[in-house]
Protein backbone atom coordinates (compact mmCIF):
# COMPACT_ATOMS: atom_id res chain seq x y z
CA UNK A 1 0.00 0.00 0.00
CA UNK A 2 2.98 2.34 1.08
CA UNK A 3 4.44 1.96 -2.86
CA UNK A 4 1.18 2.75 -4.62
CA UNK A 5 0.85 5.71 -2.28
CA UNK A 6 4.53 6.84 -3.15
CA UNK A 7 3.94 6.54 -6.59
CA UNK A 8 0.83 8.17 -6.54
CA UNK A 9 2.37 11.14 -5.37
CA UNK A 10 -0.35 12.72 -3.44
CA UNK A 11 -3.52 11.57 -5.78
CA UNK A 12 -4.14 8.32 -4.76
CA UNK A 13 -7.37 8.08 -2.29
CA UNK A 14 -6.17 6.05 0.66
CA UNK A 15 -9.49 5.37 1.24
CA UNK A 16 -9.68 3.48 -2.02
CA UNK A 17 -6.44 1.77 -1.35
CA UNK A 18 -7.29 0.18 2.02
CA UNK A 19 -10.31 -1.03 0.37
CA UNK A 20 -8.62 -2.50 -2.46
CA UNK A 21 -6.09 -3.90 -0.32
CA UNK A 22 -8.73 -5.52 2.16
CA UNK A 23 -10.90 -7.31 -0.17
CA UNK A 24 -8.48 -8.27 -2.36
CA UNK A 25 -8.13 -11.79 -1.19
CA UNK A 26 -11.30 -12.70 -1.21
CA UNK A 27 -11.56 -11.90 -4.91
CA UNK A 28 -8.23 -14.12 -5.54
CA UNK A 29 -10.14 -17.05 -3.97
CA UNK A 30 -13.19 -16.27 -5.65
CA UNK A 31 -11.06 -16.61 -8.58
CA UNK A 32 -9.03 -19.76 -7.50
CA UNK A 33 -12.25 -21.63 -6.73
CA UNK A 34 -13.46 -21.01 -10.89
CA UNK A 35 -9.85 -22.57 -11.65
CA UNK A 36 -7.58 -19.98 -11.82
CA UNK A 37 -3.85 -21.20 -10.53
CA UNK A 38 -1.73 -19.24 -9.59
CA UNK A 39 2.06 -19.74 -9.79
CA UNK A 40 4.10 -21.33 -7.33
CA UNK A 41 6.92 -22.53 -6.09
CA UNK A 42 8.28 -25.40 -3.38
CA UNK A 43 9.72 -23.54 -0.15
CA UNK A 44 11.35 -25.81 2.32
CA UNK A 45 9.01 -28.33 1.58
CA UNK A 46 5.59 -26.61 1.03
CA UNK A 47 4.11 -24.91 -1.95
CA UNK A 48 3.69 -21.10 -1.60
CA UNK A 49 2.78 -18.43 -4.43
CA UNK A 50 5.68 -17.38 -6.24
CA UNK A 51 5.31 -13.68 -6.08
CA UNK A 52 6.78 -11.10 -8.91
CA UNK A 53 8.69 -8.05 -8.39
CA UNK A 54 7.89 -5.10 -10.52
CA UNK A 55 9.16 -1.35 -11.21
CA UNK A 56 8.84 0.94 -7.84
CA UNK A 57 7.79 -2.27 -5.66
CA UNK A 58 9.60 -2.22 -2.40
CA UNK A 59 9.06 -6.62 -2.20
CA UNK A 60 8.07 -9.54 -4.03
CA UNK A 61 4.17 -8.94 -3.73
CA UNK A 62 2.81 -9.63 -7.70
CA UNK A 63 0.74 -13.29 -8.39
CA UNK A 64 1.01 -14.51 -11.75
CA UNK A 65 0.48 -16.73 -14.13
CA UNK A 66 3.49 -17.14 -15.95
CA UNK A 67 3.91 -14.20 -18.26
CA UNK A 68 0.64 -14.33 -19.02
CA UNK A 69 -1.37 -13.30 -16.08
CA UNK A 70 -4.45 -10.90 -17.70
CA UNK A 71 -5.50 -13.57 -19.95
CA UNK A 72 -5.85 -15.89 -17.92
CA UNK A 73 -7.92 -14.22 -15.33
CA UNK A 74 -9.86 -12.65 -18.67
CA UNK A 75 -10.34 -16.72 -20.03
CA UNK A 76 -11.07 -17.73 -16.55
CA UNK A 77 -14.21 -15.27 -15.97
CA UNK A 78 -14.99 -15.82 -20.12
CA UNK A 79 -15.22 -19.47 -19.18
CA UNK A 80 -17.56 -19.00 -16.26
CA UNK A 81 -19.98 -16.53 -17.81
CA UNK A 82 -20.67 -18.86 -20.77
CA UNK A 83 -22.00 -21.32 -18.57
CA UNK A 84 -24.49 -18.53 -17.25
CA UNK A 85 -27.76 -19.26 -19.07
CA UNK A 86 -29.26 -16.61 -18.12
CA UNK A 87 -26.59 -13.87 -19.25
CA UNK A 88 -26.74 -12.97 -23.23
CA UNK A 89 -23.61 -11.84 -24.97
CA UNK A 90 -24.13 -10.05 -28.20
CA UNK A 91 -20.54 -9.60 -29.51
CA UNK A 92 -19.88 -8.15 -32.57
CA UNK A 93 -21.52 -4.48 -31.11
CA UNK A 94 -20.42 -1.34 -30.74
CA UNK A 95 -21.59 1.28 -27.83
CA UNK A 96 -22.31 4.44 -29.71
CA UNK A 97 -23.97 6.60 -27.22
CA UNK A 98 -25.93 6.47 -23.73
CA UNK A 99 -29.56 7.72 -23.78
CA UNK A 100 -29.64 9.72 -20.72
CA UNK A 101 -32.91 11.74 -18.88
CA UNK A 102 -31.14 15.10 -19.29
CA UNK A 103 -30.68 14.25 -23.32
CA UNK A 104 -34.64 13.87 -23.52
CA UNK A 105 -35.61 16.78 -21.37
CA UNK A 106 -35.90 15.64 -18.21
CA UNK A 107 -33.45 17.76 -16.47
CA UNK A 108 -35.04 17.68 -12.75
CA UNK A 109 -32.59 14.16 -12.76
CA UNK A 110 -30.65 13.11 -14.93
CA UNK A 111 -29.44 9.58 -15.27
CA UNK A 112 -29.09 6.22 -17.56
CA UNK A 113 -32.09 5.42 -20.12
CA UNK A 114 -30.56 2.79 -22.18
CA UNK A 115 -27.61 3.05 -24.60
CA UNK A 116 -27.69 2.98 -29.14
CA UNK A 117 -25.41 0.10 -30.36
CA UNK A 118 -24.31 -0.68 -33.20
CA UNK A 119 -24.62 -4.20 -34.61
CA UNK A 120 -21.55 -4.50 -36.96
CA UNK A 121 -22.90 -6.80 -38.88
CA UNK A 122 -25.54 -5.51 -40.21
CA UNK A 123 -25.10 -2.02 -39.99
CA UNK A 124 -27.75 -1.00 -37.90
CA UNK A 125 -28.15 0.64 -34.67
CA UNK A 126 -30.37 -0.45 -32.14
CA UNK A 127 -31.87 0.74 -28.75
CA UNK A 128 -31.49 -0.92 -25.66
CA UNK A 129 -33.10 0.26 -22.57
CA UNK A 130 -31.40 0.26 -19.26
CA UNK A 131 -31.48 1.96 -15.99
CA UNK A 132 -28.23 0.68 -14.38
CA UNK A 133 -25.57 0.45 -17.03
CA UNK A 134 -21.46 -0.71 -16.78
CA UNK A 135 -18.72 1.03 -18.63
CA UNK A 136 -16.20 -2.03 -18.95
CA UNK A 137 -14.24 -0.39 -22.17
CA UNK A 138 -10.78 -0.34 -21.06
CA UNK A 139 -8.06 2.29 -22.13
CA UNK A 140 -7.26 4.65 -24.83
CA UNK A 141 -3.82 3.56 -25.77
CA UNK A 142 -4.39 4.01 -29.84
CA UNK A 143 -4.57 7.36 -29.41
CA UNK A 144 -0.93 7.58 -29.44
CA UNK A 145 1.02 6.75 -32.67
CA UNK A 146 3.26 3.74 -30.62
CA UNK A 147 1.09 1.47 -28.07
CA UNK A 148 1.44 -1.58 -26.43
CA UNK A 149 -2.91 -1.45 -26.61
CA UNK A 150 -4.75 -3.67 -28.89
CA UNK A 151 -6.66 -1.87 -31.79
CA UNK A 152 -9.79 -1.36 -29.70
CA UNK A 153 -8.32 0.81 -27.23
CA UNK A 154 -9.92 3.36 -28.74
CA UNK A 155 -11.44 5.56 -25.77
CA UNK A 156 -14.98 5.01 -26.42
CA UNK A 157 -16.23 4.56 -22.75
CA UNK A 158 -14.53 7.78 -21.51
CA UNK A 159 -16.21 9.54 -25.06
CA UNK A 160 -19.45 8.33 -24.39
CA UNK A 161 -19.45 9.56 -20.59
CA UNK A 162 -18.15 12.82 -21.79
CA UNK A 163 -21.05 13.30 -24.41
CA UNK A 164 -23.26 11.96 -21.66
CA UNK A 165 -21.87 14.90 -19.03
CA UNK A 166 -20.43 12.62 -16.82
CA UNK A 167 -17.34 13.74 -14.93
CA UNK A 168 -13.88 13.10 -16.46
CA UNK A 169 -10.69 13.10 -13.70
CA UNK A 170 -7.07 12.80 -14.58
CA UNK A 171 -6.60 12.67 -17.58
CA UNK A 172 -2.92 14.16 -18.30
CA UNK A 173 -1.80 10.92 -16.50
CA UNK A 174 -1.02 8.61 -19.11
CA UNK A 175 1.16 6.01 -18.52
CA UNK A 176 4.00 5.15 -21.35
CA UNK A 177 5.62 1.36 -20.73
CA UNK A 178 9.31 1.87 -21.13
CA UNK A 179 10.38 -1.56 -22.51
CA UNK A 180 7.38 -2.51 -26.07
CA UNK A 181 9.09 -4.56 -28.33
CA UNK A 182 11.23 -2.39 -31.28
CA UNK A 183 11.07 -4.57 -34.42
CA UNK A 184 9.50 -3.63 -37.52
CA UNK A 185 7.11 -6.55 -37.96
CA UNK A 186 6.21 -6.23 -34.33
CA UNK A 187 2.73 -4.56 -32.97
CA UNK A 188 2.58 -3.46 -30.06
CA UNK A 189 4.25 -6.20 -28.10
CA UNK A 190 5.12 -5.71 -24.64
CA UNK A 191 7.83 -7.09 -22.80
CA UNK A 192 6.68 -7.22 -19.09
CA UNK A 193 8.06 -5.38 -16.65
CA UNK A 194 8.88 -8.68 -14.61
CA UNK A 195 11.74 -9.32 -17.06
CA UNK A 196 13.44 -6.08 -14.94
CA UNK A 197 11.89 -7.39 -11.95
CA UNK A 198 13.76 -10.47 -11.99
CA UNK A 199 16.97 -8.96 -13.06
CA UNK A 200 17.06 -7.54 -16.48
CA UNK A 201 19.16 -4.54 -17.29
CA UNK A 202 18.64 -1.60 -19.64
CA UNK A 203 21.51 -0.62 -21.56
CA UNK A 204 22.13 1.85 -24.16
CA UNK A 205 23.66 1.50 -27.52
CA UNK A 206 26.87 1.16 -25.74
CA UNK A 207 26.18 -1.43 -23.20
CA UNK A 208 25.74 1.04 -20.51
CA UNK A 209 23.75 0.32 -17.87
CA UNK A 210 22.54 4.25 -18.09
CA UNK A 211 19.71 4.07 -16.03
CA UNK A 212 21.69 4.07 -12.49
CA UNK A 213 22.08 7.93 -14.12
CA UNK A 214 18.66 8.45 -13.38
CA UNK A 215 17.39 6.88 -9.96
CA UNK A 216 19.19 4.70 -7.61
CA UNK A 217 17.02 2.16 -8.09
CA UNK A 218 18.69 1.55 -11.44
CA UNK A 219 16.15 -0.38 -14.19
CA UNK A 220 13.34 -1.19 -11.25
CA UNK A 221 12.90 2.81 -10.87
CA UNK A 222 8.87 3.05 -11.28
CA UNK A 223 7.63 3.59 -15.25
CA UNK A 224 7.90 6.89 -15.20
CA UNK A 225 11.10 7.83 -14.64
CA UNK A 226 12.04 4.53 -16.78
CA UNK A 227 10.22 6.16 -19.38
CA UNK A 228 11.83 9.76 -19.72
CA UNK A 229 15.25 8.27 -19.48
CA UNK A 230 15.06 5.92 -22.25
CA UNK A 231 13.67 9.02 -24.20
CA UNK A 232 16.41 11.56 -22.73
CA UNK A 233 18.96 8.20 -23.74
CA UNK A 234 17.22 8.02 -27.56
CA UNK A 235 17.35 11.77 -28.06
CA UNK A 236 21.23 11.76 -26.49
CA UNK A 237 22.64 9.22 -28.70
CA UNK A 238 20.37 9.23 -31.67
CA UNK A 239 19.42 5.38 -31.54
CA UNK A 240 16.46 4.18 -32.40
CA UNK A 241 16.34 2.07 -29.07
CA UNK A 242 17.70 0.85 -26.09
CA UNK A 243 18.41 -2.78 -25.16
CA UNK A 244 16.89 -5.02 -22.39
CA UNK A 245 19.14 -7.57 -21.42
CA UNK A 246 18.20 -10.62 -19.02
CA UNK A 247 21.47 -12.91 -20.58
CA UNK A 248 23.00 -13.19 -17.26
CA UNK A 249 19.97 -15.10 -16.42
CA UNK A 250 19.66 -18.88 -17.23
CA UNK A 251 17.89 -20.55 -20.46
CA UNK A 252 16.14 -22.76 -18.04
CA UNK A 253 14.81 -19.72 -16.27
CA UNK A 254 13.70 -17.67 -18.51
CA UNK A 255 11.53 -20.24 -20.76
CA UNK A 256 9.67 -21.58 -17.22
CA UNK A 257 9.36 -17.51 -16.33
CA UNK A 258 8.36 -15.96 -19.68
CA UNK A 259 7.64 -18.69 -22.31
CA UNK A 260 5.42 -16.21 -24.01
CA UNK A 261 7.53 -13.45 -24.10
CA UNK A 262 10.75 -15.68 -25.17
CA UNK A 263 8.75 -17.61 -27.29
CA UNK A 264 7.36 -14.11 -29.51
CA UNK A 265 11.07 -12.83 -29.45
CA UNK A 266 12.30 -16.03 -30.94
CA UNK A 267 9.81 -15.73 -33.80
CA UNK A 268 11.37 -12.36 -34.49
CA UNK A 269 14.50 -13.82 -34.47
CA UNK A 270 15.45 -12.43 -30.85
CA UNK A 271 16.86 -15.51 -28.18
CA UNK A 272 16.61 -13.53 -25.01
CA UNK A 273 18.58 -15.88 -23.04
CA UNK A 274 21.94 -15.05 -25.68
CA UNK A 275 21.02 -11.79 -26.43
CA UNK A 276 19.38 -7.99 -25.11
CA UNK A 277 15.65 -6.95 -26.42
CA UNK A 278 15.14 -3.81 -28.55
CA UNK A 279 13.11 -1.85 -26.52
CA UNK A 280 11.11 1.40 -27.07
CA UNK A 281 8.71 3.39 -24.47
CA UNK A 282 4.42 3.39 -25.91
CA UNK A 283 1.99 4.37 -24.48
CA UNK A 284 0.50 1.96 -22.30
CA UNK A 285 -2.26 2.66 -19.22
CA UNK A 286 -4.71 5.78 -18.41
CA UNK A 287 -4.27 6.25 -15.57
CA UNK A 288 -7.48 8.67 -15.58
CA UNK A 289 -10.77 8.07 -16.66
CA UNK A 290 -14.31 8.21 -15.85
CA UNK A 291 -14.18 9.42 -12.25
CA UNK A 292 -16.05 7.18 -10.01
CA UNK A 293 -15.92 6.01 -6.17
CA UNK A 294 -14.70 3.10 -5.03
CA UNK A 295 -17.99 1.28 -5.87
CA UNK A 296 -17.95 2.06 -9.83
CA UNK A 297 -20.33 4.71 -9.56
CA UNK A 298 -20.14 7.61 -11.27
CA UNK A 299 -21.48 11.45 -11.63
CA UNK A 300 -24.71 9.86 -13.32
CA UNK A 301 -27.11 7.91 -11.60
CA UNK A 302 -27.15 4.48 -13.36
CA UNK A 303 -23.93 5.02 -14.72
CA UNK A 304 -21.14 2.93 -13.11
CA UNK A 305 -17.43 2.28 -14.74
CA UNK A 306 -14.82 -0.38 -13.79
CA UNK A 307 -11.31 -1.30 -15.31
CA UNK A 308 -9.22 1.24 -17.15
CA UNK A 309 -11.83 3.27 -18.29
CA UNK A 310 -12.80 4.55 -14.66
CA UNK A 311 -10.45 6.77 -12.23
CA UNK A 312 -11.10 5.35 -8.95
CA UNK A 313 -8.53 7.30 -7.34
CA UNK A 314 -5.98 4.25 -6.77
CA UNK A 315 -3.65 5.12 -9.31
CA UNK A 316 -3.09 8.68 -8.44
CA UNK A 317 -0.97 9.97 -10.86
CA UNK A 318 1.49 6.88 -11.57
CA UNK A 319 -0.24 3.55 -12.00
CA UNK A 320 2.11 0.79 -10.32
CA UNK A 321 2.19 -2.44 -12.42
CA UNK A 322 0.04 -5.16 -11.93
CA UNK A 323 -2.53 -2.91 -9.58
CA UNK A 324 -4.85 -2.82 -12.31
CA UNK A 325 -5.69 -6.40 -12.21
CA UNK A 326 -6.48 -6.64 -8.35
CA UNK A 327 -8.68 -3.35 -8.78
CA UNK A 328 -10.45 -4.35 -11.66
CA UNK A 329 -11.43 -7.42 -9.66
CA UNK A 330 -12.62 -5.35 -6.54
CA UNK A 331 -14.37 -2.83 -8.00
CA UNK A 332 -16.43 -4.91 -10.27
CA UNK A 333 -17.96 -6.70 -7.49
CA UNK A 334 -18.44 -3.67 -5.57
CA UNK A 335 -20.21 -2.31 -8.67
CA UNK A 336 -22.65 -5.44 -9.57
CA UNK A 337 -23.63 -5.39 -5.95
CA UNK A 338 -24.60 -1.57 -5.56
CA UNK A 339 -26.13 -1.66 -9.27
CA UNK A 340 -28.26 -4.54 -7.52
CA UNK A 341 -28.66 -2.50 -4.07
CA UNK A 342 -30.22 0.62 -6.10
CA UNK A 343 -32.27 -0.89 -8.40
CA UNK A 344 -35.24 0.62 -8.96
CA UNK A 345 -37.76 1.26 -12.37
CA UNK A 346 -36.71 4.47 -14.10
CA UNK A 347 -39.13 7.42 -13.21
CA UNK A 348 -39.09 7.93 -17.22
CA UNK A 349 -41.44 5.98 -18.64
CA UNK A 350 -41.45 6.91 -22.30
CA UNK A 351 -40.74 5.82 -25.22
CA UNK A 352 -36.85 5.83 -26.40
CA UNK A 353 -36.03 7.96 -29.55
CA UNK A 354 -34.85 5.68 -32.16
CA UNK A 355 -31.42 6.09 -33.60
CA UNK A 356 -31.20 8.94 -36.37
CA UNK A 357 -28.34 9.50 -38.85
CA UNK A 358 -26.57 10.58 -42.34
CA UNK A 359 -27.46 7.18 -44.41
CA UNK A 360 -24.74 8.62 -47.14
CA UNK A 361 -21.73 6.16 -47.64
CA UNK A 362 -18.82 7.77 -49.83
CA UNK A 363 -15.54 5.79 -51.22
CA UNK A 364 -13.82 8.98 -49.97
CA UNK A 365 -15.46 8.12 -46.12
CA UNK A 366 -12.42 5.57 -45.24
CA UNK A 367 -9.74 8.04 -47.17
CA UNK A 368 -10.71 10.88 -44.65
CA UNK A 369 -11.36 8.65 -41.52
CA UNK A 370 -7.70 7.01 -41.40
CA UNK A 371 -5.94 10.59 -42.46
CA UNK A 372 -7.69 12.17 -39.07
CA UNK A 373 -7.22 9.24 -37.51
CA UNK A 374 -3.03 8.92 -38.47
CA UNK A 375 -3.09 12.95 -37.55
CA UNK A 376 -4.31 12.44 -33.77
CA UNK A 377 -1.86 9.59 -33.50
CA UNK A 378 1.03 11.47 -35.09
CA UNK A 379 0.56 15.22 -33.02
CA UNK A 380 -0.08 13.24 -29.30
CA UNK A 381 2.91 11.23 -29.93
CA UNK A 382 4.95 14.56 -30.76
CA UNK A 383 2.91 17.27 -28.76
CA UNK A 384 1.67 15.46 -26.11
CA UNK A 385 3.95 12.45 -25.18
CA UNK A 386 6.37 11.02 -22.48
CA UNK A 387 8.05 15.10 -22.42
CA UNK A 388 5.83 18.07 -22.86
CA UNK A 389 5.58 21.93 -23.09
CA UNK A 390 3.12 24.59 -23.02
CA UNK A 391 3.82 25.22 -26.36
CA UNK A 392 3.68 21.76 -28.23
CA UNK A 393 0.31 21.24 -25.56
CA UNK A 394 -1.76 24.73 -27.39
CA UNK A 395 -0.85 23.35 -31.11
CA UNK A 396 -2.21 20.41 -30.30
CA UNK A 397 -5.61 21.57 -28.75
CA UNK A 398 -5.90 23.87 -31.79
CA UNK A 399 -5.77 21.53 -34.65
CA UNK A 400 -7.81 18.87 -32.34
CA UNK A 401 -10.86 21.47 -32.22
CA UNK A 402 -10.85 21.97 -35.81
CA UNK A 403 -10.58 17.70 -36.39
CA UNK A 404 -13.52 17.82 -34.38
CA UNK A 405 -15.53 19.79 -36.27
CA UNK A 406 -14.56 18.15 -39.18
CA UNK A 407 -15.41 15.07 -37.67
CA UNK A 408 -18.65 16.42 -36.02
CA UNK A 409 -19.81 17.48 -40.04
CA UNK A 410 -18.42 14.25 -41.31
CA UNK A 411 -20.66 12.01 -38.46
CA UNK A 412 -23.99 13.33 -38.41
CA UNK A 413 -24.14 13.14 -42.79
CA UNK A 414 -22.48 9.87 -42.84
CA UNK A 415 -23.82 6.52 -42.02
CA UNK A 416 -22.22 5.26 -38.67
CA UNK A 417 -19.93 2.86 -39.11
CA UNK A 418 -16.99 1.03 -36.19
CA UNK A 419 -14.10 2.92 -38.19
CA UNK A 420 -16.36 6.19 -38.11
CA UNK A 421 -17.40 5.51 -34.35
CA UNK A 422 -13.34 5.11 -33.40
CA UNK A 423 -12.19 8.33 -34.68
CA UNK A 424 -14.82 10.20 -32.80
CA UNK A 425 -14.29 8.47 -29.48
CA UNK A 426 -10.51 9.29 -30.31
CA UNK A 427 -10.60 13.07 -30.90
CA UNK A 428 -12.83 13.20 -27.75
CA UNK A 429 -10.11 11.53 -25.94
CA UNK A 430 -7.00 13.60 -27.23
CA UNK A 431 -8.63 16.74 -26.69
CA UNK A 432 -9.64 15.92 -23.06
CA UNK A 433 -6.08 14.81 -22.26
CA UNK A 434 -4.28 17.84 -23.92
CA UNK A 435 -7.34 20.15 -21.63
CA UNK A 436 -6.43 18.10 -18.71
CA UNK A 437 -2.65 18.51 -19.10
CA UNK A 438 -2.77 22.43 -19.73
CA UNK A 439 -4.88 22.19 -16.44
CA UNK A 440 -1.67 21.14 -14.26
CA UNK A 441 1.16 23.65 -14.54
CA UNK A 442 3.76 21.58 -12.52
CA UNK A 443 5.20 18.10 -13.10
CA UNK A 444 3.86 14.88 -11.15
CA UNK A 445 3.69 11.50 -11.92
CA UNK A 446 3.19 10.37 -15.29
CA UNK A 447 2.41 14.06 -16.61
CA UNK A 448 5.83 15.86 -16.94
CA UNK A 449 6.62 19.54 -18.30
CA UNK A 450 9.65 21.28 -19.37
CA UNK A 451 7.72 24.66 -18.49
CA UNK A 452 7.26 23.68 -14.74
CA UNK A 453 9.67 20.65 -14.02
CA UNK A 454 8.58 20.66 -9.72
CA UNK A 455 6.13 19.23 -8.49
CA UNK A 456 3.60 21.95 -6.57
CA UNK A 457 1.46 20.06 -3.83
CA UNK A 458 0.32 23.66 -2.69
CA UNK A 459 -1.80 24.44 -5.60
CA UNK A 460 -2.26 21.26 -7.88
CA UNK A 461 -2.10 17.94 -4.84
CA UNK A 462 -5.79 17.49 -6.79
CA UNK A 463 -7.44 15.77 -8.99
CA UNK A 464 -7.82 16.92 -12.04
CA UNK A 465 -12.02 16.97 -12.67
CA UNK A 466 -13.47 18.30 -15.79
CA UNK A 467 -17.41 18.44 -16.27
CA UNK A 468 -19.62 19.61 -19.51
CA UNK A 469 -21.71 21.66 -16.84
Amino acid sequence: MRDTLEAGAGLCDELVVRTIVTEGPERIRELAELGLQFDEREVSGHREFDLGKEGGHSKRRVLHVRDATGKEIENTLLRELGRRSHVQLMENHMAVDLITAAKLGFAAEDRCLGVYVLDEKTGEVETIRSDRIVLATGGCGKVYLYTTNPDIATGDGVAMAWRGGVEISNMEFIQFHPTCLFHPLAKSFLISEAVRGEGGILRNNRGEDFMKRYDARGSLAPRDIVARAIDAEIKRSGAKCVFLDVTHRSPEFIQERFPHIYQTCLRFGIDMSKQAIPVVPAAHYQCGGIKTDVNGATSLHGLYAIGEVACTGLHGANRLASNSLLEGLVVAHRAAAAAVRTRRASKHNVPLPEWKSGNVQDVDELVVIYHNWDEIRRLMWDYVGIVRTDKRLQRASARLRNLQREIREFYWNFKVSVDLLELRNLAAVAALIVDSALCRKESRGLHYTLDYPERDDHQFKSATVLSRD
